[in-house]
């Protein structure tokens, strides 16, 4: 993903994983000088999958296709994004191509090794797990600030008219996710209590109106299953010990007795 300065105020910028800070400010990723853009300006979190415009409390007016973003919104390739004078182009930095396989689908190599690298996908730390309604058996990763709403340029778009157009907002932390209610109508509940803003940790509910997710993190539960299975492996051992010791006693007497029997052989 990266950034196209149009009228040349700033070299494209390619847009790193996290939270990439745009403003006057010499420490952000984009450095813009120019009237009318404050130090910090507002920051675009790229995720794994897409990336949202924040503007942060104290950020300056900011605008998405001409439509002003007063906090969050989630970002598509040819957006056009106002940063207070400036204008620039979000784009999405197409992966290369492998090239095409030789006549007849002949391998790369003797082993069929073209030399591409397969990725792996890294596990996301927190799934919300639809449990009700338009969401049941659904999956939705959150790796940033993800807006959840009827509308459909929602980060986690859902179709039920109970559903405000921009109802919440849950940004991850080590710990869980931070929820805050985005003014909906029919409000935002953890564990069955109405909250304007709280936090949701792993096996905690978040329902929207009707419409109820779990939180799960599946990196932890990994943790915690290697957890409970090294303790057992580290007890096999141990465990064979007594089925090994019982013939200790026996060999020993059978070597006394060859002992024995070799001593009245050689005195006779």
């Amino acid at each position: 993903m990266k950034l196209v300065f149009p009228n040349g105020e700033h070299p494209q910028v390619l847009l790193s994983h996290g939270v990439n800070r745009i403003g006057s400010a010499g420490e952000g990723a984009v450095l813009l000088q120019a009237e009318g853009v404050v130090a910090h300006h507002c920051e675009i979190h790229v995720t794994t999958t897409g990336a949202n415009l924040q503007v942060p409390a104290e950020g300056g007016p900011v605008s998405v296709n001409g439509k002003p973003v007063s906090d969050i919104m989630a970002l598509r390739a040819g957006d056009m994004i106002g940063i207070g004078p400036v204008q620039a182009r979000f784009a999405i930095v197409e992966a290369a191509r492998s090239a095409p396989a030789a006549a007849g689908g002949a391998a790369a190599n003797e082993d069929g090794d073209n030399g591409a690298t397969r990725v792996r996908l890294a596990v996301p730390k927190f799934v919300l797990r639809g449990v009700s309604g338009a969401v049941f058996g659904k999956v939705y990763p959150v790796t940033g600030p993800v807006v959840i709403g009827r509308a459909a340029e929602a980060d986690i778009s859902v179709a039920a008219e109970e559903i405000s157009r921009r109802h919440a907002l849950v940004k991850p932390t080590p710990d869980g996710l931070q929820v805050e209610d985005l003014g909906s109508s029919n409000g935002t509940y953890i564990n069955g209590k109405r909250v304007q803003q709280g936090f949701l940790r792993p096996g905690d509910e978040l329902r929207l109106d009707s419409v109820r997710l779990i939180l799960v993190a599946p990196g932890m539960e990994m943790a915690q299953q290697a957890t409970r299975v090294a303790p057992a492996e580290a007890k096999a051992p141990a465990a064979a010990a007594p089925g090994v010791s019982k013939w200790v006693p026996i060999m020993l007497t059978a070597a006394a007795l060859l002992v024995i029997v070799a001593l009245f052989l050689s005195r006779g």
